[in-house]
């Protein structure tokens, strides 16, 4: 079947027949995909000969006793093989959470797996009528377009926008577990560091995370020429965490992402005295659309609940010059 270069159009296609041609593509066959759909056979191929000249080329090549995708139709093919069942997916959450209050939110992976998901069995415990959703991505989005209702940030005040609420600060603190220190020879002094294994995030050097590396922290402390025994590097501070949770090594941790590990004594300060003030915050963002939803509110009340007995925790005092909500 041949169709001419005015059956060729610029807009998008109407999706009606897209299930019909995956089915018959699936099945090359018109019968077997209209026994799949319950339509009639001729039904089916009227579908494919609508999308056809909608497409503006053919899509199967028509034999007596079977049909063959063209080279238009396999690439087609593989886009909605690709989409449909994201589009199911799609629909089958909608219908699910239908009636349903639901709270959406993104921030970055260790926070994520290091702080929120921890806490999160006691607000599901109390609130059992509200679902959550968490993407975690290291990818900023913007709340005003994107279908998120919250965003937890870790940035320097000078970066946040207007709104921003401030759950916490953080210091920087070398940790080790306990085993690892009774075993291995005392830590009075900072170059008595060098003696271990240390650990820190691969990429930091060539990030914006400059002052989360030993390198500083050995700078500051009058030890610039420090070689440590060995070096071992990961992508994620969760990941850092569970290396020196594991007597791997030291690691220079951000304070309010391991305090439940200091608490219950998994982790142990290394020479407390040593620890440095980080530049950067932790934060919620609201997005506008959801402000005023009260399973938002009620979620937003339990986060900064959290955030008060984290900066406890950690031993954050009130301090007059700090920025608790960005105007």
């Amino acid at each position: 079947m041949q169709y001419s270069q005015t059956h060729l159009r610029s807009r998008p296609i109407s999706a009606g027949h897209l299930r019909a041609f995956e089915a018959v593509a699936r099945h090359l066959n018109f019968r077997a995909a209209a026994e799949e759909m319950a339509l009639t056979q001729s039904a089916v191929s009227r579908q494919i000969q609508s999308l056809e000249e909608e497409v503006g080329v053919a899509l199967f090549l028509r034999h007596t006793r079977a049909v063959e995708l063209t080279s238009a139709g396999s690439q087609l093919l593989l886009a909605v093989q690709q989409s449909l069942p994201r589009i199911d997916g799609a629909v089958r959450q909608i219908r699910q959470s239908a009636g349903r209050k639901s709270v959406s939110l993104t921030t970055f992976a260790s926070f994520a797996s290091m702080w929120l998901i921890p806490r999160l069995e006691a607000f599901q415990r109390d609130n059992p009528d509200i679902d959550i959703r968490i993407d975690a991505s290291d990818t900023a989005v913007d709340l005003d377009v994107a279908d998120v209702d919250l965003a937890l940030r870790y940035a320097p005040p000078s970066s946040m926008p207007p709104g921003s609420l401030r759950l916490f600060g953080e210091t920087l603190t070398p940790v080790a577990s306990p085993w690892l220190i009774k075993s291995s020879p005392p830590i009075r002094t900072p170059a008595d560091i060098a003696q271990f294994t240390l650990i820190e995030a691969g990429d930091a050097h060539r990030t914006h995370l400059e002052w989360l590396t030993w390198r500083r922290w050995f700078e500051i402390n009058g030890q610039a020429r420090a070689q440590p025994r060995r070096w071992l590097y990961f992508s994620y501070a969760y990941q850092m965490a569970q290396a020196a949770l594991t007597g791997q090594g030291l690691v220079l941790a951000r304070s309010s992402l391991i305090a439940e590990s200091l608490a219950n004594g998994d982790l142990v300060q290394v020479l407390p005295q040593h620890r440095l003030d980080s530049p950067m915050a932790y934060w919620l963002m609201i997005s506008p659309r959801s402000a005023q939803r009260p399973e938002i509110k009620a979620f937003c009340d339990w986060l900064q609940a959290q955030a008060a007995i984290t900066r406890q925790t950690i031993g954050e005092v009130p301090d007059p010059d700090t920025v608790d909500f960005i105007e």
